[in-house]
């Protein structure tokens, strides 16, 4: 039987945005984050994170350091609130285009953002339902992503959110819901699918 997933971005969204995070121990979750996972987790729904990692592409660090991030995101998590993340995806490729240089992750990818592939590959790892599910994103990238895959689409005003509100990008993206964090934006998620997981 297939789930509903809440997928999630990371910064901005899950921890603070603070540009590329070249040192593990200046990753710090935004203020209510692991108590607003935990309530997802609690009511049944697979949470799965998905991020643009630029980062190794770039040059800035290799995969490695993405990983030991994420291993930092997953026990603050668990150490504030027992909350956890079921699966984590994230696309370190980039374009030279875009301002790829490293040449093992210098290329087009269907799982960098708007493209779909990150949920595409979740739904198939752990039978997930597409059209049942949500994607919590702070960029329009992310609410395109969501509409792209057949999802619903929620953007937070944590990290660049806001910005996106304000008109400073360009863009014709109109989120299924705009939460001004992460908690607002899972309270209103539990309200969509009301028991019904």
């Amino acid at each position: 039987m297939t789930k509903r997933a809440v997928f999630l971005d990371r910064d901005g969204v899950l921890n603070q945005e603070v540009g590329y995070i070249r040192q593990v121990t200046d990753l710090h979750l935004i203020p209510g984050v692991a108590q607003a996972v935990r309530c997802l987790n609690e009511a049944g729904l697979f949470c799965c994170l998905v991020s643009n990692q630029s980062g190794p592409a770039r040059g800035y660090y290799p995969a490695s350091h993405v990983d030991a991030l994420h291993d930092r995101l997953c026990h603050l998590l668990q150490t504030e609130a027992e909350a956890y993340l079921d699966a984590l995806y994230y696309c370190p490729y980039l374009s030279a285009l875009e301002g790829g240089t490293e040449p093992a992750y210098t290329c087009w990818s269907t799982w960098r953002k708007p493209n779909t592939g990150m949920l595409v590959a979740a739904c198939w790892d752990h039978d997930l339902d597409l059209q049942a599910s949500f994607m919590v994103g702070d960029k329009a990238t992310d609410v395109d992503m969501a509409h792209n895959a057949g999802c619903t689409g929620i953007l937070v005003q944590t990290g660049f959110g806001d910005r996106i509100l304000s008109g400073a990008y360009q863009h014709h993206t109109k989120p299924n819901f705009i939460a001004s964090d992460l908690p607002q934006a899972a309270d209103w998620i539990l309200q969509q699918v009301g028991g019904s997981i």
